[in-house]
């Protein structure tokens, strides 16, 4: 236990001793820190110093950074980039520019072509905007660059006939112009009228239907034969047409190659002239043919002028014709047997026969009978014939007359005329209707057989120097020496001989002569 005790003592002195020194050294640093020590005053200045200098430093530096930063910006303006179908053309300050460009080029290609309906082509032009540090933009090299890479084109209406594009027009409204001016160019009696467009021919109807003894004729339709369809496309501004220009398109003839079939009648230089061509020019195109006259469905090779477009027309066709007067004949003792005597000479009357008359291209190309009306009656001629043989004996007079002539078909339609045809003579007309066959007056059969040409035949003697012949007969009814009535059958009718479909050969004869059938019916 002692031990122990000796022990603690010691511990407390040196605990005591050592709570002693700490004190002390408190003291002193405290009076280190207390600004009577010069040396320690040296050492905070400095770093006083130091840290001002550094926030300095800091505080210049940001304001360079702002004022060049602001500096900058005040110089990094924007721009457009310009590129064509993908490819960089240029720069420019303003897409405004841009605008101001296609308005002037827009004008500038309307201004050239007036009569158009101008497109700028701006497709594949595109910008990018961007910005730079004072960039070197040059605007106006690239804007002359752009200007001379633009393009444009005429949008405008397509005429097509057929489904084949002919003419190429501004609009719609000069399309139906040019069609109209073109229909009427064909139009009978026509008048010079002027429209917006141009001036084109429009019908006048000369024929009135509150006057039927007038002459003349009247539009009754007119229409292009071929389909027309009109389609909007871009074409270049040199193949626009006004109306005039498209009318002349539509209506100007190109020699096309045709084939033709020999025809009853045909000859060389009669088809030669109805296609507008010479006989050399016929032959030199078909060598294998020798001689002028070629058998009847042979084949020719020939040019036809031909217009893009076919205006067919159908109008009523009213003409005056004379009427021939019967011939009244009387027989007579007084005068020698074998003689005759004209008592009375006859008048022609007037009558007025219309016509359905259809042109393609103002060629006639059909012509039917609709009727006719007598605006004046024939005066009859008035003829004896002698029966005296030996010795005179009172004068008896028997009456007997001709009579007028009747349409030898019913429901009759003239396809041909008589006169000039194909570069020959037509001594007759041709006829179409009911095929039953009728005598156009009384009459003694004087022929009934086959000639050349005409195939099977009637020919009816009416006396008085009259005669009657019907051509191209299927079949004949009656026999030579056999006396009809009119109106008898004298057969069908057919297409023997040299003839090109069914129809009736017409003729009326007088001493031989052919007389146009139509002033007698």
């Amino acid at each position: 236990m002692r031990g122990f005790k000796g022990s603690w003592w010691k511990d407390s002195a040196l605990l005591k001793k050592e709570a002693q020194s700490s004190a002390e050294s408190q003291a002193s640093g405290s009076a280190s820190k207390s600004p009577s020590h010069p040396e320690r005053r040296g050492w905070w200045a400095k770093q006083s110093k130091w840290v001002w200098i550094t926030a300095g430093a800091i505080i210049i530096a940001g304001s360079i950074y702002t004022t060049s930063k602001a500096y900058v910006n005040a110089n990094t303006i924007p721009y457009y980039h310009v590129y064509v179908d993908g490819k960089h053309v240029g720069a420019i300050e303003d897409d405004a520019q841009l605008d101001q460009l296609f308005e002037a080029k827009q004008k500038e290609y309307q201004d050239k072509y007036p009569g158009t309906f101008m497109v700028l082509q701006t497709e594949g032009i595109t910008t990018r905007a961007d910005r730079g540090y004072k960039p070197e933009i040059d605007s106006e090299q690239t804007l002359q660059k752009l200007d001379g890479m633009l393009q444009a084109y005429a949008r405008g209406v397509e005429l097509k006939v057929n489904g084949e594009t002919v003419a190429v027009v501004k609009d719609q409204e000069t399309a139906q112009a040019a069609l109209e001016a073109a229909k009427l160019k064909y139009a009978p009696d026509a008048a010079q009228v002027e429209t917006s467009q141009v001036k084109f021919t429009k019908v006048s109807a000369s024929a009135s239907t509150d006057n039927k003894a007038s002459e003349g004729s009247e539009l009754k339709s007119v229409n292009i034969k071929e389909s027309i369809e009109l389609a909007r496309t871009k074409a270049s501004p040199e193949e626009v047409l006004d109306v005039e220009a498209a009318v002349q398109v539509l209506t100007d003839t190109k020699d096309q190659p045709v084939i033709y079939t020999v025809k009853e009648g045909d000859t060389i230089s009669s088809i030669a002239q109805q296609y507008g061509m010479t006989s050399a020019e016929v032959m030199a195109l078909n060598p294998e043919v020798e001689e002028k006259y070629v058998q009847i469905g042979s084949e020719l090779r020939l040019t036809k002028p031909e217009a893009p477009i076919t205006v067919r027309t159908v109008e009523t066709v009213t003409e005056k014709q004379p009427s021939k007067p019967e011939i009244i004949v009387r027989e007579s003792d007084e005068l020698p047997k074998g003689t005759r005597k004209v008592v009375r000479p006859g008048r022609d009357g007037v009558k007025v026969v219309n016509y359905s008359v259809t042109k393609e291209n103002g060629q006639v190309v059909a012509k039917q009978w609709l009727g006719q009306e007598v605006v004046q009656e024939a005066l009859p001629e008035v003829v004896y014939k002698g029966t005296k043989v030996e010795k005179p004996a009172t004068p008896a007079v028997q009456a007997s007359s001709s009579k007028q002539f009747a349409w030898p078909v019913s429901g009759a339609r003239v396809t041909s005329s008589f006169g000039s045809r194909w570069g020959r003579s037509h001594d007759g007309i041709d006829i179409v209707g009911n095929r039953t066959i009728k005598a156009s007056a009384a009459g003694k059969v004087v022929f009934a057989g086959e000639q050349s040409g005409y195939g099977k035949v009637v020919i009816v003697d009416h006396g008085n120097g009259y005669r009657t012949l019907y051509g191209h007969l299927n079949s004949i009814s009656v026999r030579n020496g056999q006396s009809l009535q009119q109106g008898s059958k004298v057969g069908v009718m057919g297409s023997t001989g040299r003839s090109t479909g069914i129809h009736l050969h017409f003729e009326i004869q007088k001493n031989g002569v052919p007389q146009n059938p139509m002033k007698y019916l």
